[in-house]
């Protein structure tokens, strides 16, 4: 008989690092479960009620949950189909003496809410170095590639010259917007603390009658999950609208780093630029010869899921009647967690492309050659104007030749001949030896390398002094 396999989600099973996969794990999850109900004794004993020393002890010493506890906690559940009242009573079994003071005064979102907000929080802290680490290793490609003329594209067809290191800025800039908006999120971050059933407090005004009481009970919880401050306002949940806001700088982050993959992708098949390759592997089972970008295509198949992900709070929000339904809790177990766990996984290959990316610059100068003459012809114009010549008679003249080399081109597939032709030509004769000159890439890359070290300096850098000693080492992929 075959072993049967517990079902795990590819997000954990093949891709997510292990510190985000514990983040939104049982074990953590029941282990705040835990903390919270004893900081929630612990504050109500400070505050007056009759809850003893023996009591809170027992509670700090079996904050760990074992093996036990958990096929406990599950055959209860299977009953009580209530997961909070099965953690509450699988608790209570480790703790007789203080069972009852356990969840006292509280609702389920007391430790469910409050936990997710604990857990939204460590995963921004998780991901925001990630991101500073990309950034890092992108700028200093950038810084080293900042002066290397390329082709630029727009619409995908060539245009005017940029550089290297200025498109990975284009990058760049748009994972420096999901970082400050991510912090921004982060630090703002408010906790649940004790609300009661409604949102009311009533049943915690019921246990101290003491106004002033419960707002210091609500404002120590809060210190007790380093939180500097809480929500005023709730009805039963925290706002829903905050798991919308958090999941939207999540999918723009994974359409940042769609746009950067699939750059990279054009760029491999242009052959100007690679992500790395492993001496032994492989690029495709048929064709031998293949250096495909598949780490560049695994993030954008993950971003793609992460982007999908934002509509699931926006319509629980939308839907949480009065002071809350239950519909949105199935749907934020999934989503959540996912949404974390992708948006790591794509940073962990994003960073893992950029600590050795592969440039090509004999196939850069190949293609500017290729391209270069024609996007030259106004500065060979305006140099035959000075030289004498009439800017008309120039222009036409300029027109037939590179409608001649276009043609040479596309429909005989010759390599552009433009420069030759007007090198041949002798009505150019005035500015034959100052077409090399024309010629330099390095003259048609404008501010290009200024910009990146300006954007480098003032920009980005500021952002990565916020991280120092939390960039962490090598990245590490499962494949």
């Amino acid at each position: 008989m075959e072993a049967k396999q517990k079902y795990q989600s590819p997000l954990v099973s093949r891709y997510a690092s292990k510190e985000m996969a514990y983040n939104f794990s049982d074990a953590k999850k029941f282990s705040i479960w835990r903390k919270l109900w004893l900081y929630l004794a612990k504050a109500e004993k400070e505050l007056g009620l009759q809850i003893t020393d023996e009591q809170v002890h027992e509670l700090e010493n079996n904050l760990v949950l074992t093996e036990e506890d958990f096929k406990f906690a599950a055959e209860m559940e299977k009953s009580l189909k209530h997961d909070v009242m099965s953690h509450i009573k699988t608790y209570a079994s480790r703790c007789p003496k203080a069972a009852p003071i356990i969840h006292l005064g509280a609702t389920s979102c007391y430790v469910g809410d409050n936990t997710d907000l604990i857990v939204l929080r460590d995963g921004m802290d998780i991901l925001l170095p990630k991101i500073a680490c990309c950034i890092k290793h992108m700028s200093e490609f950038s810084s080293k590639h900042a002066d290397l003329p390329t082709l630029g594209f727009t619409h995908f067809q060539p245009a005017q010259l940029t550089t290297v290191g200025k498109r990975c800025c284009l990058w760049i800039q748009d994972l420096l917007t999901d970082l400050l908006q991510l912090e921004r999120i982060r630090d703002e971050l408010k906790f649940r603390g004790i609300k009661g059933a409604t949102g009311t407090q009533a049943s915690f005004m019921a246990l101290f009658e003491d106004t002033s009481k419960v707002e210091k009970l609500n404002d120590r919880i809060t210190e007790m999950c380093n939180f500097n401050k809480s929500y005023i306002i709730t009805g039963q949940t925290y706002p829903r609208k905050v798991d919308a806001d958090i999941l939207s700088r999540l999918a723009s982050l994974g359409s940042s780093i769609h746009k950067i993959c699939t750059d990279i992708r054009l760029l491999a098949g242009l052959k100007e630029m690679e992500e790395p390759f492993g001496a032994e592997q492989v690029g495709s089972s048929a064709m031998a010869y293949k250096r495909n970008p598949m780490k560049s295509e695994r993030c954008c198949s993950l971003a793609r899921h992460l982007i999908a992900l934002v509509s699931d709070p926006f319509q629980t929000a939308a839907v949480q009647w009065f002071e809350r339904t239950l519909d949105d809790s199935a749907n934020r177990r999934i989503c959540l967690p996912e949404a974390f766990l992708t948006a790591d996984i794509i940073l962990s290959i994003l960073q893992n492309i950029f600590e050795s990316p592969v440039i090509y610059p004999k196939i850069i100068e190949q293609r500017i050659k290729q391209e270069l003459p024609f996007m030259a012809t106004e500065n060979i114009i305006m140099e035959m104007v000075k030289a004498g010549g009439d800017r008309q008679e120039v222009h036409e003249k300029i027109r037939v030749l590179s409608n001649e080399a276009a043609k040479a081109v596309k429909q005989e597939g010759r390599v552009n001949d433009l420069i030759e032709r007007i090198k041949s030509d002798h009505f150019f004769a005035p500015i034959h030896e100052a077409l090399d000159g024309i010629l330099d890439p390095n003259t048609f890359i404008g501010l290009a390398p200024y910009q990146v070290k300006k954007f480098l300096e003032i920009e980005v850098e500021p952002a990565l002094k916020r991280y120092e000693g939390k960039l962490g080492g090598k990245s590490e992929l499962n494949v």
